[in-house]
């Protein structure tokens, strides 16, 4: 039983289907097979790139192929949101930010879905601005929004075998406080001839309060 609080309680799935839409999801498997594939061609073709010193970075390949594919999928308007390149908190590069209404989303590839990536920094502060936004009880007498909620899109590494969103645990530098199912299992799109669900007027409530307090975040913070 949670302890009772003031605060309204919202489900972080909702949150990123709202930030998301459902029906947009089969677009990110599409994206990745196509990335992997692209890669496994330019290696194919690339004698360069077949010696085991470049094997072992097959993942920089990877992960270049998929920002290329995420960028079109959002300059195209297959993907609606936006994006920036964002530099890392040691200045050693940059990588993509996805960037939705009231949230953002970084994209890593992990061996094991079931944890979150290795904690780079930028991801530190990522799961630091995120930890208070759904209500855990460690937080409940503390500011509920103190930057734009973050989420991750994992990938399978080197073998395109999952793709998940996850919102990582506050309290854990390791696990999930909520992962979606398998998007490589998802069909290539959805089609229902019956309208979605509405969502109670709970839930909607709860949402807009949230986002509300996002936008209340990012006034008083010039962001």
């Amino acid at each position: 039983m949670q302890p009772e609080s003031d605060a309204p309680v919202t489900i972080p799935e909702d949150f990123i289907k709202d930030q998301l839409p459902f029906r947009t999801w089969p677009v990110i498997p599409t994206v990745l097979r196509t990335a992997y594939a692209t890669v496994d061609d330019i290696v194919k073709d690339s004698p360069i790139l077949q010696v085991e010193s470049a094997a072992d970075n097959k993942g920089r390949l990877i992960s270049w192929a998929v920002d290329f594919g995420l960028k079109r999928a959002v300059d195209t308007g297959a993907l609606n949101c936006d994006y920036s390149w964002r530099e890392f908190a040691r200045p050693t590069g940059r990588y993509l930010e996805l960037r939705f209404t009231h949230s953002t989303a970084s994209v890593s590839q992990v061996s094991d879905f079931e944890q979150q990536p290795r904690n780079v920094i930028f991801r530190e502060n990522a799961r630091l601005r995120t930890q208070r936004v759904f209500d855990l009880p460690e937080f409940e007498d503390e500011q509920r929004v103190r930057g734009v909620p973050h989420f991750l899109l994992v990938h399978g590494h080197q073998v395109l075998n999952f793709a998940h969103f996850g919102i990582p645990l506050a309290t854990s530098r390791t696990k999930w406080s909520w992962l979606s199912q398998n998007l490589m299992k998802m069909p290539h799109e959805l089609f229902s001839d019956k309208p979605a669900p509405e969502n109670t007027d709970t839930d909607l409530d709860e949402l807009n309060l949230l986002k509300e307090d996002i936008e209340k975040w990012r006034r008083d913070n010039a962001e």
